[in-house]
């Protein structure tokens, strides 16, 4: 595990995040108190379009107007 002063940190920050990516452990102190860590961050997934069809659907009465007793719920001025 590696360990730098926050000082440390400021002054070689981009090195630190290429040795995060990595896979080595860089953790940042205050003074000699370990107070970080500096992790990748996972990557979101790609949506991929159309991956739920045929798994859903959509009820015939969607596009229908609410019933007056739905409307009246709702703070339409």
């Amino acid at each position: 595990m590696a360990q730098f002063s926050v000082h440390d940190a400021k002054t070689s920050l981009s090195k630190l995040i290429a040795d995060a990516l990595e896979g080595e452990d860089v953790v940042i102190a205050r003074g000699s108190v370990p107070v970080v860590r500096l992790v990748p961050v996972a990557p979101l997934g790609k949506r991929c379009f159309g991956a739920l069809k045929g798994k859903i659907a959509i009820d015939a009465r969607f596009d229908d107007a609410l019933p007056e007793s739905e409307l009246a719920g709702w703070n339409l001025t």
